[in-house]
């Protein structure tokens, strides 16, 4: 995947660590860069008179006027880079934020989601629930200060041979062939022709080494620990500046909810991940 076209999503309360982050991305890479600031607000109670009140008006164009300020900051900032950019703002309600993302993110080749921005829980949901689940975009999510090294020097590629996994691989090429090593890592894995082959990791191995991937396949044990945690621990074990592997998602019933992996990584991993779904 080349990428030619970044979508930073910028929390309107504090973007500037995540600007610069995605600046320098965006030089690293040659990319243009589209800086989405968001707000969001709580949807009204159509049942209560506040709804259509004149102070919930108010308060409603405030938070527009602060948008709009902040994209103009944003402008001001971005004015002085080398980077071809573009500055765009979304207000929405929480239910709406998803579609408005998703919407916005069909246009890009990846979606960055920076420190300040992954500490809004709400908007990092809201962003990994459009972008990623409603979308064919990928996300790369930095979750602590620690920002992503450009060229990774060590990748951990989450394999289980599913359909969002080989996207995730396929999706993050350009990552992993900068890359100095990549370990295929499979959790407890199980020899059989129906789930990962007779000798498991080697067909992702010798497809990645076609297109000029260093890889090291690692068979990891559990040790009766879930999924994510020993995920988490095999990247601390090999000092991995990114972690790519498929995001999964259960079926909607009133909400959309993450799967348990996806979910857990993204709460307690500071490594910065690579999600494709």
């Amino acid at each position: 995947m080349s990428i030619k076209t970044v979508l930073s999503i910028l929390d309107v309360s504090q973007f500037k660590d995540d600007l610069k982050g995605a600046v320098d991305f965006c030089q690293t890479h040659g990319a243009h860069l589209t800086a989405l600031v968001v707000s969001m607000c709580a949807t009204p109670p159509l049942t209560t008179y506040d709804a259509l009140s004149t102070i919930r008006l108010d308060e409603r164009q405030r938070e527009i006027d602060r948008l709009t300020e902040k994209a103009a900051d944003i402008k001001t900032l971005l004015s002085g880079s080398t980077s071809s950019y573009d500055v765009q703002e979304i207000y929405t309600e929480f239910a709406w934020a998803d579609d408005d993302i998703a919407e916005r993110a069909l246009y890009a080749d990846l979606v960055l989601i920076g420190p300040e921005a992954a500490r809004n829980e709400e908007l990092r949901r809201r962003v990994i629930d459009g972008a990623l689940f409603q979308s064919p975009t990928p996300v790369l999510v930095t979750p602590s200060d620690k920002m992503v090294r450009l060229p990774p020097k060590t990748i951990l590629l989450a394999w289980d041979s599913g359909e969002e996994a080989a996207r995730a691989a396929r999706q993050s090429i350009d990552f992993l062939q900068a890359a100095g090593t990549v370990h295929v890592t499979l959790v407890d894995p199980l020899a059989a022709r129906s789930v990962n082959g007779e000798e498991p990791g080697a067909d992702i191995a010798a497809f990645l080494a076609r297109h000029g991937v260093k890889v090291d396949v690692d068979y990891v044990a559990s040790g009766g620990r879930l999924v994510d945690e020993t995920l988490r621990q095999h990247a601390a074990d090999i000092a991995a500046d990114m972690i790519v592997m498929g995001a999964y998602s259960h079926p909607r019933l009133q909400e959309r909810l993450f799967g348990g992996v996806t979910r857990s990584m993204l709460k307690d991993s500071d490594i910065p991940l690579f999600l494709a779904h």
